[in-house]
């Protein structure tokens, strides 16, 4: 995916279709002839002290890029965004009205894609870049506030099935050094397709919600773990189809491309939940784990926890599928409503989200409890996980029965 306003490759996969990560944001309004609102000011996801990008009261945005020898300069996002040149040298364009949230974008001078230097970078879109931030209604519950907060720590750990080290990220709650005695369950929380670890602390800021929402006592503390999924790609017939070799008709693709977790869900199962429950104090049984994911996120922890169900007692699918009536994993109903506790679905309201509505009322007829989430005014973007998230955490583990001050060993 080349960035947040190119249309993405929709991959079949499981029982929705899973985007690739932030995909085109649609219009929001038509395109206006009345001139910006000059009420512009510096993107709260700017580089420190770069005066721009900025955005406005209209939630426009305007870049300024100082490129005097350059032909042409354009932001290919949003339809496409020419830029004027100064008599400084400097570069100057302005968007419509944009969707509130986090959008990433490209700076294009004369035919080379480049990253704004004025931008923070992210990595997004199978590379760091530019990206920014839109200010939203409801930007407060993951706003930087005057709370205790958690840490975001980086842990590395080797990987035999893969003979690499790997790095992954682990939010620990504001008090985890506080009470050494105490252990805490665990939510293993998985990126966009090509994105990576850092997409949910930085772009999510999934350390910010859970320190928000522990605050306001509205959420058990619990740990959160970011692994890299990978963006492993393969061809041909998809899982379970006769084994035979994709036909190739002159001019086509040897068959649908789709995503393969097999490798990722070997790390998850067999050394990534290891090596947390070894190195950090948690509540180490089914009960306490749970799993969530955006987009190809989403269609891991469907294909991880309904493969691993004596692992994973709670499940999130943001823009990531969602889990039908008829799925092998609901043979036995009730034996599924003993060991999931929790199933979590959402979509943007401008995503496709008839298969979601329909499998989440599938279920309520079955007796298997389930929420939908739909957020408001948004696509396959960041905000709409944000929302996610927000609403997915308070769900989680609320058995208050079991001991929350479990020694330490």
């Amino acid at each position: 995916m080349r960035a947040a306003s190119m249309a993405l490759l929709l991959l079949p996969l499981i029982a929705g279709r899973i985007a690739l990560a932030q995909a085109a944001q649609p219009p929001t309004a038509p395109a206006q002839a009345a001139p910006a609102v000059e009420d512009f000011k510096p993107a709260s996801s700017n580089q420190g002290g770069k005066a721009y990008p900025q955005v406005n009261s209209e939630r426009r945005a305007r870049f300024r890029i100082l490129a005097p020898q350059a032909q042409s300069v354009r932001v290919p996002e949003w339809g496409g965004i020419t830029l004027t040149k100064g008599e400084d040298g400097a570069w100057v364009g302005t968007t419509r009205p944009l969707d509130e949230g986090f959008h990433y974008y490209r700076i294009n001078i004369d035919g080379a894609d480049v990253p704004d230097p004025g931008s923070r970078s992210f990595y997004g879109a199978g590379r760091w870049g530019s990206a920014i931030e839109i200010p939203a209604q409801d930007e407060d519950f993951y706003a930087v506030k005057d709370v205790p907060h958690g840490q975001l720590r980086q842990s590395l750990y080797f990987s035999k099935s893969t003979n690499t080290t790997r790095r992954c990220f682990v939010y620990t709650p504001p008090d985890y050094e506080k009470d050494t005695g105490t252990r805490y369950p665990v939510l293993y929380l998985q990126h966009g397709a090509f994105e990576d670890e850092t997409g949910w602390g930085n772009q999510g800021r999934a350390n910010l919600i859970m320190d928000n929402l522990i605050a306001a006592g509205k959420c058990r503390p619990f740990l959160i773990v970011m692994d890299n999924g990978g963006n492993n790609f393969a061809t041909g017939p998809r899982p379970g189809a006769p084994g035979k070799a994709a036909s190739k008709a002159p001019g086509k693709a040897a068959g649908r491309p789709r995503f393969d977790f097999s490798a990722f869900a070997k790390i998850m199962t067999g050394e990534l939940i290891p090596f947390i429950d070894d190195n950090y104090r948690t509540l180490a049984d089914q009960p306490h784990r749970a799993m969530a994911g955006l987009s190809m996120g989403g269609g891991q922890t469907r294909q991880i926890t309904l493969a691993n169900l004596d692992k994973f007692s709670h499940i999130g699918l943001f823009s990531g599928g969602s889990i039908a009536a008829n799925d092998p994993a609901l043979a036995d109903p009730s034996s599924f409503k003993q060991k999931v506790k929790v199933l979590f679905v959402s979509y943007g309201s401008r995503e496709n989200t008839a298969a979601a509505k329909a499998n989440h009322e599938a279920l309520e007829k079955l007796g298997i409890e389930n929420t939908y989430y739909e957020s408001p005014n948004t696509a396959h973007e960041w905000q709409t996980w944000r929302r996610s998230l927000y609403q997915f955490a308070p769900l989680l583990f609320r058995d208050k029965s079991d001991s929350q001050s479990a020694q330490a060993r």
